[in-house]
């Protein structure tokens, strides 16, 4: 199969000619028909977040049942299907709780083993991670679920519990954070919008936010504050960091009015990974505080009811789609900011191609 594949951090990310995934028994290799390119491959590129070298990056996906083990019973080939991107060992008390997004012994395509910017990638504990894909819903969309869509979604939904009517200000607006204002416009919550990209904020405005904050210096969340609190009569009901920093952390947390919700999305690495946070705020002011890690299979139904109820469009969220040969000039372009919207890959292997059971 021909697969993205970069050597060292920082590297060049080269298409090369790889075999293809061996089936685990208890899982399935997947076809894929498109890929997500998200600012969490790129922080692996990084060094942020260490992987095995050589490596295949890629989490979001969506395609085909190529393989099925001879462990599956749910499964068969053909089948169109998408995944989390933690994929639960399905046996541990977390998992059978409903909370594989930590468990111990979770996998991560894209990260503990290679990922989808190729043509097959494998999927472990198919019975209790693979999710059918609707036919209304195309792949390149359902990729846009992958990750972003559905974090943004259960931490708006699972973890904040935004009602009708509440405001919600949602910091970042890359993938996740578009994701995050698409959902909170359909609740029917008022969305404040906050970026350092005038473009970010003018898509965050179609996509259902009422108002718009720019951010002028990311380091200093003093402003921000100020803009946001400005807006609302005592603060804001949910905050969401959808970017990832310690002074975007302290801006949200400023942001809230009594009793308020935070809730952590974006990734924080080096010191922002032991970032400040106002206590004696959270304290006074009974503040709450979660961290939302992705999504378990379980709860896709209730995502793809949302989506399919009308209330969501996928296509909103797809800023371009692209050929695997230049998915590594999307990671690059990554360096200097974001593109509009959700990069998709499209390996292209078409018909499809079934490798047996």
């Amino acid at each position: 199969m021909r697969a993205a594949v970069y050597d060292s951090v920082r590297g060049d990310i080269e298409i090369r000619s790889l075999p293809v995934p061996v089936c685990p028994p208890d899982g399935v290799v997947v076809e894929v028909r498109a890929t997500g390119v998200c600012r969490s491959d790129w922080h692996a590129w990084q060094g942020h977040d260490p992987v095995a070298l050589p490596h295949v990056p890629g989490h979001e996906f969506a395609g085909v049942v190529s393989a099925v083990g001879p462990e599956v019973t749910h499964w068969s080939v053909g089948d169109r299907v998408t995944a989390p991107f933690v994929l639960g060992c399905g046996r541990c008390g977390l998992c059978q709780a409903g909370d594989p997004q930590v468990c111990p012994g979770q996998t991560q395509p894209g990260f503990t083993y290679h990922g989808s910017f190729a043509e097959f990638v494998a999927v472990n504990a198919a019975d209790f991670n693979l999710v059918a894909l609707p036919e209304p819903i195309a792949f390149e969309s359902a990729a846009a679920l992958g990750c972003r869509f559905a974090t943004a979604f259960r931490a708006l939904t699972g973890h904040a519990r935004l009602l009708p009517g509440e405001t919600v200000a949602i910091f970042g607006c890359g993938g996740v954070g578009l994701s995050g204002v698409m959902i909170a416009s359909a609740i029917g919550a008022r969305v404040i919008a906050v970026d350092v990209s005038a473009g970010a904020l003018e898509r965050a405005r179609r996509m259902g936010a009422r108002d718009t904050v720019l951010v002028d210096d990311p380091a200093d969340p003093g402003p921000v504050t100020e803009a946001v609190r400005a807006l609302t009569e005592d603060g804001a009901h949910v905050t969401m960091d959808a970017s990832g920093s310690e002074a975007t952390v302290q801006a949200c947390v400023g942001s809230l009015r009594r009793r308020g919700r935070h809730v952590q999305v974006g990734l924080l690495f080096g010191a922002d990974a032991r970032c400040r946070v106002p206590m004696d705020r959270v304290l006074a002011w009974e503040l709450r505080i979660h961290g939302s890690h992705g999504i378990a299979a379980r709860d896709y139904a209730g995502l793809l009811r949302f989506v399919e109820a009308g209330s969501i469009d996928l296509d909103d969220l797809v800023g371009r789609t692209i050929p695997l040969e230049v998915a590594g000039d999307a990671l690059r372009r990554m360096n200097t900011g974001s593109d509009p919207g959700i990069t998709i890959i499209t390996p292209g292997t078409s018909p499809p191609r079934s490798l047996g059971t």
